[in-house]
C-alpha cells in the first residue's frame, strides 16, 4: 500500500479503587490487550490488564512487555513519589508505543498513527510511532519529551489496571483495582510527585493518573471493537516505510499497518453510514490525518544527524 503523505474523547463512568491491602503479583508471557495467560495472585484474584510499551526489532514491531505490580495501597505506599522527568534510564528510549482511540483525537496532531497485529492473532492494535529504530524516541531530548501531547502509555508512568474478585450483593464481580511496579525506575520515596495526601488520601497526580487509566481501560474496548470493523471492511492494508534521510543514511519500517484511503473513499453508503454511526468513521480519518507527522519524524532525525555531524566535525 502506497502512503500518500499527508474519535473524539470521551466520557468515562468506571469507578477505580485503591486496596488496603497488598497483593503479589506475578505475570508470565503477557501482551498489550492480548489472550496471554495470567498468573493470578493469591488471596486476592487479581487479574492484570496489561498496557506497557512496545519495542521495535529490524524495523519490526514486536511484542509488549510486562514486568511485576503490587496493588496499590495508601498504607505500604503512603511515602511512595514519582519521578517526571523523561530520558532512556526511565524507560522512554523506545520507538513505538500504543495507541488507544480514545486518545486520538489529540495524538494524530503530532504522532504517526499504525495498526500491528496482535502477537495473539486476536486483531489489530493501534501503535504511535517515536523513531524509526528499537530504542529511538524522536521526542526525547535533555530530559523533555517536546510534543503538547503525551501519550497516556507514558502519562501512566508505573500504574496499571488490574480487577479484584469481590463479592456485591451476593454476586462475584470483577473490579478494576489500582497496580504499581514498585520497580519501575520512575518510582522514588525521595523525589517527584506525590501518589498519596498525608492523610492518605489520593493526591492531585494520582487523581490524574486514575482519568488516565479509565482513558486506557475505554479506548481498549473502543479499539478492538473498531479495528474489527475496519478489518472486516478491508480497510487495514499493510505498509512498509521505507525512509531516506540523506545519500548516507536509510532506514525501513515492516510489520505496520494502515488504513487504505482508496478503499475507505470506495466504500458504498451504507458501510459509510454504519461506519459513521458507530464512530469510527472519524477513527478512519484521524489514523489518515496522523500519517503527515512522519514527515515531522524525519525532519527530527535530520536535524539530529546534521547535529551529530556538526560536533563531530567539531570535536
Amino acid at each position: 500500500m502506497r502512503l500518500p503523505w499527508q474519535c473524539a474523547p470521551m466520557t468515562y463512568a468506571l469507578t477505580f479503587t485503591v486496596t488496603q491491602r497488598i497483593a503479589a503479583l506475578r505475570l508470565a508471557g503477557a501482551h498489550i490487550f492480548g489472550n496471554a495467560q495470567h498468573r493470578h495472585a493469591r488471596g486476592d484474584c487479581v487479574r492484570p490488564n496489561p498496557f506497557m510499551t512496545a519495542v521495535l526489532r529490524d524495523g519490526r514491531l514486536l511484542e509488549f512487555s510486562m514486568t511485576r505490580y503490587a496493588v496499590l495501597n495508601n498504607v505500604a505506599h503512603h511515602d511512595l513519589r514519582v519521578i517526571l522527568r523523561f530520558g532512556a534510564e526511565f524507560g522512554d528510549a523506545v520507538g513505538v508505543v500504543p495507541a488507544f482511540v480514545t486518545e486520538y483525537a489529540e495524538l494524530q496532531r503530532e504522532y504517526p498513527l499504525f495498526f500491528r497485529k496482535d502477537p495473539a492473532g486476536s486483531g489489530y492494535q493501534s501503535v504511535a510511532l517515536l523513531g524509526f529504530a528499537q530504542d529511538e524516541n524522536l521526542f526525547l531530548q535533555d530530559g523533555r519529551w517536546n510534543a503538547s501531547y503525551l501519550p497516556g502509555i507514558v502519562t501512566k508512568g508505573p500504574f496499571l489496571i488490574g480487577f479484584q474478585e469481590q463479592h456485591i450483593d451476593g454476586a462475584l464481580v470483577q473490579e478494576p483495582v489500582i497496580h504499581v511496579d514498585l520497580e519501575h525506575p520512575r518510582i522514588s520515596r525521595r523525589e517527584g510527585e506525590a501518589v498519596f495526601l498525608p492523610q492518605g488520601g489520593h493526591s492531585p497526580y494520582l487523581q490524574h493518573i486514575i482519568g488516565v487509566l479509565r482513558g486506557i481501560r475505554e479506548g481498549v474496548d473502543a479499539g478492538q471493537a473498531m479495528a474489527a470493523a475496519f478489518d472486516a471492511l478491508g480497510l487495514i492494508q499493510p505498509v512498509r516505510l521505507d525512509v531516506a534521510l540523506d545519500a548516507s543514511h536509510a532506514t525501513q519500517l515492516q510489520g505496520v499497518f494502515a488504513i487504505d484511503r482508496e478503499r475507505l473513499a470506495a466504500l458504498d453508503a451504507q458501510a459509510l453510514h454504519q461506519l459513521h454511526q458507530a464512530g469510527y468513521l472519524e477513527g478512519a480519518f484521524l489514523m489518515l490525518a496522523s500519517l503527515h507527522n512522519v514527515r515531522r519524524l524525519m525532519a527530527e532525525k535530520q536535524r539530529r544527524l546534521q547535529q551529530s555531524h556538526s560536533d563531530a566535525v567539531a570535536a
